[in-house]
């Protein structure tokens, strides 16, 4: 439920987070578009007043050079109107000028609705002294080109992030699949081969207990090593549901507990695979030994597997550094290249034909999730072998 809780929570997190993201950049967007109808409005009153000056200045003939030669380098539509706003002079509206008052019309009612229009004031001074507004006709303007394009700027960016976070929440939705079919896979593989070898040799009991059952006696304890097995194999599946008790735990007489059983196992496999332990005195970790010699028996199972021919070393070394315990195996097998030393810990990755990768991926989850620790290769050669390093809190 608590998992269920924080997703939900980083979902909500990520929508508003998303909302906020919008909002800004539709706040900027219309900022600078805001900005920049300031400054075509100012642009137009600087025309109007050239206008204005013309009225009283010039001839109609000079008026409309005025129109034509100065307000033709403005780069929005503008219209030049009378008072009794029919349209005089335009510039800017389609690219062809030649078109008929009543299109220009319309065009000017919906530039209107962009943009208040300017209106041409002319004062004329009466003999009183006082002084009486002419309205001698209006600009009227609408948005550049440029704003129409920083309008639709906020849709294009919400458009192109929308479809960039729907492709990466699909990739991810597929790599996700992808690495729980893996786990899934390699997690019945690697129950059956937690239970293969105690229930193979439960079976072979058996069947000597059935030729010679008179030496009952004798195999009765082999019997009970194999069931003490399977008993450590049910404790470390029903752990790994949920966060281990932890307690203080004699790391050496783990690690030689994880050497006793692979020293039992290598001579029936035929190869001479030397197991080195260099122990410090007294050295007490906080942990749970049901699942922390799970991990530690998966290092040094990979290990043995990175070994290629039928001879090779696997040496373990412990020391202290900076309160924690820092417990190194090294080796002599066929090494890692180093583009894929940062995915041996992902799961489903596998350098073995018939490897479902999740042994280092539930290492890496023991210690770092369940013991506070951390894991990682400090060294790797290709035919030199590798060393993997755990660090564990010692309180």
């Amino acid at each position: 439920m608590k998992i269920y809780q924080q997703v939900g929570n980083i979902k909500a997190a990520l929508f508003l987070g998303g909302i906020l993201l919008v909002g800004s950049l539709l706040f900027y967007t219309q900022s600078i578009i805001d900005d920049l109808r300031k400054e075509s409005r100012e642009v137009v009153s600087l025309y109007a007043q050239l206008m204005v000056h013309g009225v009283t200045e010039s001839e109609d003939a000079e008026l409309d050079f005025i129109f034509r030669e100065i307000i033709q380098k403005v780069k929005f539509p503008v219209i030049y109107s009378g008072d009794d706003n029919i349209p005089i002079n335009w510039r800017n509206l389609t690219g062809d000028e030649t078109l008929d008052v009543e299109v220009v019309q319309k065009y000017m009612v919906q530039m209107d609705k962009q943009n208040s229009p300017i209106p041409l004031v002319y004062s004329l001074k009466r003999g009183t002294g006082q002084a009486e507004e002419l309205v001698l006709g209006y600009f009227h303007y609408g948005d550049s080109k440029l704003i129409r394009q920083l309008q639709w700027l906020p849709y294009i960016e919400i458009g192109a992030v929308a479809l960039f976070i729907f492709l990466g929440f699909v990739g991810f939705q597929v790599i996700r699949n992808n690495e729980k079919r893996n786990i899934w896979f390699g997690l019945a593989r690697e129950t059956a081969h937690q239970l293969g070898t105690p229930v193979s040799s439960l079976m072979g009991w058996l069947d000597r207990m059935r030729e010679y059952p008179e030496k009952s006696k004798e195999i009765v304890p082999e019997i009970e090593k194999d069931m003490g097995r399977l008993q450590q194999i049910s404790d470390r599946f029903s752990k790994m549901g949920s966060p281990p008790r932890l307690e203080k735990i004699n790391l050496n007489e783990l690690i030689h507990s994880v050497l006793g059983y692979f020293e039992r196992r290598l001579p029936k496999t035929g190869r001479a695979i030397s197991l080195e332990f260099q122990e410090k005195k007294d050295v007490f970790v906080l942990g749970n030994s049901t699942i922390l010699s799970w991990a530690i028996e998966n290092i040094v199972k990979n290990a043995v597997d990175s070994i290629e021919g039928n001879k090779g070393r696997i040496s373990l070394s412990i020391h202290y550094d900076n309160r924690k315990v820092v417990l190194n195996i090294t080796d002599t097998g066929r090494g890692i290249p180093k583009s894929d030393v940062k995915n041996v810990f992902r799961p489903g990755y596998s350098t073995k034909k018939l490897g479902w990768g999740l042994g280092l991926s539930l290492t890496k989850r023991i210690i770092e999730e369940f013991h506070n620790g951390k894991i990682k290769i400090t060294a790797s050669e290709i035919g030199e072998g590798t060393t993997f390093e755990v660090r564990l809190p010692t309180d």
